[in-house]
């Protein structure tokens, strides 16, 4: 008997996963207005430079560069997207709320 010899289960049918209707893909996106966008201020290993964060987003990398970009003009600052979070320079949280929500997001700002 392996060790752990104790199981509940019969083997192959612990180990099976349930087959969905869409092949196993990744389920459908959430809706723009459902996601938990979050505005932050932070200092955070940045130098003692102030960010603003833009936490939650759920969306392709194609479309949060697109939305970066849209931030970036109405912020009228520089920003970045690393590992799906989008940073842009300064204390932006106001232009980035307004923009945020014209793009049909509903987000919160965190933080202080």
């Amino acid at each position: 008997m392996a060790k752990g010899g104790w199981q509940e289960f019969s083997r192959s049918e612990s180990l099976q996963r349930p087959e969905s209707g869409n092949g196993g893909a990744a389920s459908a996106p959430t809706p723009r207005a459902q996601q938990r966008v979050r505005v932050q201020r932070t200092k955070a290993g940045k130098g003692g430079k102030l960010v603003t964060a833009i936490t939650g987003l759920e969306a392709p990398e194609a479309e949060l560069k697109s939305l970066l970009k849209q931030l970036k003009a109405a912020a009228g600052t520089g920003g970045t997207l690393k590992a799906g979070v989008i940073e842009l320079q300064g204390d932006q949280v106001a232009a980035a709320l307004a923009a945020l929500e014209q793009a049909g997001f509903r987000p919160k700002q965190a933080g202080g």
